[in-house]
């Protein structure tokens, strides 16, 4: 994404990318980015949590509006809930996301996004 972030930038197309790889995006040079300071596959939010989302939402549309310099960035102010041991946690031997209930949680998530799909909330 930043990549393609930074061909529309040249192009003319003001760009922000919400990011949880921040040493990843900066490294590239993009031109506005939001640091959300989250597990990676989670940089607009928990799943679920759409007033959570609006908010960072609602912050990569203000830094595009008040960005004043190339390569700006901001930090969003949300936290994970379960605190910062998913840091330590995703670089270990443990790795529990990639466990047998952690799959299941994703094949519960799945089914309650095509749920909400078919009642037409999403």
């Amino acid at each position: 994404m930043s990549l393609t972030a930074r061909y529309l930038e040249e192009n003319g197309i003001p760009t922000v990318l919400i990011a949880n790889a921040r040493d990843i995006v900066e490294y590239c040079g993009v031109a506005r980015m939001l640091f959300v300071d989250y597990p990676l596959g989670n940089p607009c939010g928990r799943p679920f949590e759409i007033e959570e989302q609006r908010q960072i939402f609602d912050l990569a549309l203000d830094l595009l509006a008040d960005a004043t310099e190339p390569r700006s960035t901001v930090v969003a102010p949300q936290k994970w809930p379960g605190g910062d041991d998913w840091k330590r946690l995703i670089f270990s031997e443990e790795q529990p996301f990639l466990d047998e209930n952690a799959h299941n949680d994703w094949l519960k998530a799945k089914q309650r996004y095509k749920d909400l799909k078919e009642e037409g909330k999403v």
